[in-house]
C-alpha cells in the first residue's frame, strides 16, 4: 500500500518579516523538492545551486531542520529535505513558511547519505502547516519518504531498547517483528535475501531528541523496563538518514501498550527436560571472596541475586532434567559453580529439595565455560558415569559435550525406559581468531560456522555410538548451538535422521506451544540459537516442547546487574522444556 500524501498546506501567509529576511529570487524560481531529491539514492542535481520554497516541518536533532513542500506529483521522489545551515539562525522554527536558496549535497550517513541543502539563505514568507503522510504498513523504499513528515498508522512493535539511556534512541518494526534471516532460510539464499530486504522496510530507529540536542518529546512511562514485542501508538515524526539506518525523529510522544510477561510453560509428558543458558554463572572462590569474576557476578550480592533467578527459572519450568550452558569450569567440589545452583534449589525448597548434579571428575574441557546437567533425584536416576568428548573443535572452540544416561524412577525403583541427554555448547558467531572457512562469509551465518558445522558432524558420530554402555535409540541433543535453524550445523543433523523437537511437536495437536519459535533476540531479530534434537524413536515420544520467553525479551535492565526482580533476564536466552512418555515401559 502506497503513504497516503497530503495535496495540500492549509497556509496563513503573513508579510514577509524584515529582521532577518533576505530578498531571494522570485518564486517563478523556486523548484519542486522532489526535483532536488530525484528518485534515486543520490540527488539529480548534487553541486548545484537551487532555490525551494516549503514549510519548516520540525528541527533537526544536532542541527539544521527540515522543509517540506506540496509535493511534484510524484509519488517515487520525497517532498522534503534537510537543511544544514542558514542565515537566519535560529529564528527559523517549525510552522515557518520559507523560501531558501542553497547547494545541494549529499551527507555521508553510515552505508547511505541524506540529501540536504548547505550555504542557505532564507527568506521567511509566512506561516504554514505540515500534514504528516499517513503510513499505512511498512514501507519498501524508505527513501522516498526522506526528510519528510509522517504518521504510522501500521503497528509499531518495540524491537530492542538497549540504546534508550546512552543514544536516547530504540529499535522498532512496523506491522510485524523481525527475523533472523537464517532462522527461516539457508544462508545466502533467495529467500534469505527476501527476509533481508522485509526486515529493511519494516526496521526503523525512534529517537525524542530535537533540534536543539535536548528531549523533544517525551517517552512514554514505563519505555526501557518494557519487553520486546511491545506495541507503540500515535508514532509520528520526521523521517531521517542515520549511520545506523533510517529514524524517525518524533514530533508527539507515543503511547505504550506494553507486551505482557508469559506464564511457564506447561507440556505433557511424564519425564520434562529443560536446557538452559546461566550466561556466566561464576561463583568467586566458593566462600564469599574472588570478587568480581572474569564474566558474571561481580560483587558477592550480585551473585546471590543472579543465583535467585536462576532458582526462579528452574523451579517454574519443574523439570525432571536440565541442561546447563556457561556454567563456571571451576570442578565439582562443595565451592564449585554447579554446587552453589543445587545448593541454592534446595535451599529454596524447589523439587522438594532433591536437586543433584552429574559429576563428570574435571571439565569437560578446558574452556573457562563448559556445560553440565542437574537432575531431580526423586524422579530419575543416574546410570553410570558421564561420557564428554574433547579434541578437535571441542575445547579451544566449542565446549566439549557431555553424555549421561538417566532412567524414571517410581519408589525407588526403575520405571520406564533409559533416556541419553547430551548437553552441548558450540563455538559463537564472534569473529576474534577467526581464520580461513571460519571467517564471515558474508552469507549472514556468520563466523565460525565451519567450527560449528564440524562438531555437529562429530557430535553425531559421538551420539550414535552409545557412548554411555546404556543405549543410543533414545537420545536428546540439547543446548545453545550458536546456530540458526537453517544454518549448516542444523542442517547437518538433519541429514544425519536428527529431528527438530519443535518441528516435531508443531506437526502434533498436543503442541499448542510450539508455534514459531525463538530463544534469542539480537539487534531486535527473533531466531534461535538453543536447540533440541532428538533421535527418530524420541521422536515418537515427544509429547510437548516449548519455550518460556522469560529473557530474550526483556530489557537488560530486568537483570540481576540492575536489581531486576524475579526470574525475568536471568539470561540473555529463553529456557526450553519438552516433555517425554518414558515411564511404565
Amino acid at each position: 500500500m502506497t503513504p497516503t500524501r497530503p495535496t495540500a498546506f492549509a497556509l496563513l501567509l503573513v508579510p514577509c518579516l524584515l529582521a532577518g529576511c533576505n530578498t531571494l529570487s522570485s518564486p517563478a524560481d523556486a523548484i519542486a523538492i522532489g526535483r532536488v531529491q530525484g528518485t534515486g539514492a543520490q540527488s539529480p542535481l548534487l553541486g548545484q545551486t537551487v532555490t525551494v520554497e516549503g514549510v519548516v516541518s520540525a528541527g533537526a536533532k544536532g542541527g539544521g531542520w527540515f522543509l517540506q513542500d506540496n509535493g511534484d506529483g510524484d509519488e517515487a521522489s520525497s517532498d522534503a529535505i534537510f537543511v544544514a545551515g542558514n542565515d537566519a539562525g535560529d529564528r527559523i522554527v517549525p510552522g515557518d513558511r520559507v523560501r531558501l536558496r542553497g547547494v545541494v549535497v549529499e551527507q555521508a550517513r553510515g552505508r547511505a547519505s541524506r540529501t540536504a541543502l548547505e550555504q542557505a539563505q532564507v527568506q521567511r514568507l509566512g506561516h504554514g502547516t505540515v500534514t504528516p503522510v499517513a503510513v499505512a504498513e511498512a514501507v519498501a523504499d524508505w527513501e522516498r519518504l526522506e526528510g519528510m513528515a509522517v504518521r504510522i498508522q501500521a503497528p509499531v512493535l518495540l524491537a530492542d531498547s538497549g540504546d534508550l539511556g546512552k543514544h536516547g534512541r530504540v529499535l522498532a518494526s512496523v506491522g510485524a517483528r523481525l527475523w533472523q534471516p537464517t532462522e527461516r532460510a539457508g544462508p545466502g539464499t533467495e529467500a534469505a535475501r527476501a527476509i533481508v530486504a522485509d526486515n529493511a522496510r519494516r526496521q526503523l530507529w525512534l529517537e525524542a531528541g530535537g533540534g536543539d540536542g535536548e528531549l523533544a518529546v517525551a517517552w512514554p512511562e514505563g519505555l526501557a523496563q518494557a519487553r520486546s514485542g511491545s506495541r507503540l501508538d500515535g508514532v509520528s515524526g520526521v523521517l531521517d538518514q542515520a549511520d545506523a539506518g533510517y529514524r524517525l525523529q518524533l514530533t508527539s510522544s507515543p503511547s505504550l501498550a506494553a507486551a505482557p510477561r508469559p506464564q511457564p510453560p506447561k507440556v505433557a509428558g511424564d519425564v520434562r527436560v529443560a536446557a538452559l543458558n546461566l550466561e556466566n554463572l561464576f561463583n568467586g572462590d566458593g566462600h564469599g571472596g574472588g570478587f568480581p569474576t572474569p564474566r558474571g557476578a561481580r560483587t558477592p550480592a550480585e551473585l546471590s541475586a543472579q543465583l535467585a533467578k536462576h532458582v526462579a527459572i528452574i523451579s517454574a519450568l519443574d523439570a525432571d532434567i536440565v541442561a546447563l550452558m556457561e556454567l563456571e569450569n571451576d570442578g565439582y567440589g562443595r565451592d564449585s559453580s554447579i554446587a552453589s545452583l543445587v545448593d541454592a534449589l534446595n535451599a529454596a525448597g524447589a523439587g522438594g529439595a532433591h536437586w543433584r548434579f552429574v559429576d563428570a571428575g574435571r571439565g569437560p574441557g578446558d574452556n573457562a565455560i563448559r556445560v553440565g546437567l542437574i537432575y531431580r533425584g526423586d524422579r530419575v536416576r543416574a546410570q553410570g558415569r558421564p561420557v564428554t568428548m574433547e579434541g578437535g573443535p571441542f575445547g579451544p572452540h566449542s565446549r566439549a559435550p557431555m553424555a549421561q544416561a538417566f532412567v524414571p524412577i517410581k519408589d525407588g525403583r526403575v520405571d520406564g525406559a533409559t533416556l541419553v541427554v547430551i548437553a552441548n555448547h558450540f563455538k559463537s558467531k564472534g569473529c576474534s581468531g577467526a581464520e580461513g572457512d571460519d571467517r564471515d562469509q558474508g552469507d549472514g551465518a556468520g563466523c565460525w560456522n565451519a567450527t560449528r558445522t564440524m562438531s555437529a558432524r562429530l557430535l553425531a558420530s559421538f551420539a550414535i555410538a552409545n557412548p554411555t554402555g546404556h543405549g543410543r535409540s533414545l537420545t536428546l541433543l540439547v543446548g545453545d548451538f550458536n546456530a540458526y535453524a537453517r544454518e549448516s550445523p542444523l542442517r547437518a543433523f538433519e541429514e544425519d535422521g536428527w529431528r527438530d523437537a519443535f518441528a516435531v511437536a508443531a506437526s502434533s495437536s498436543d503442541a499448542p506451544n510450539s508455534e514459531a519459535p525463538y530463544s534469542y533476540v539480537y539487534d531486535g531479530k527473533l531466531g534461535r540459537l538453543d536447540h533440541a534434537l532428538l533421535s527418530a524413536d524420541l521422536a515418537k515420544r515427544l509429547r510437548g516442547a516449548a519455550e518460556w520467553h522469560s529473557n530474550a525479551d526483556e530489557p537488560e535492565s530486568a537483570g540481576y546487574r540492575d536489581g531486576g526482580a524475579g526470574p525475568w533476564r536471568s539470561s540473555d536466552h529463553d529456557p526450553l522444556l519438552l516433555g517425554f512418555d518414558l515411564r511404565g515401559r
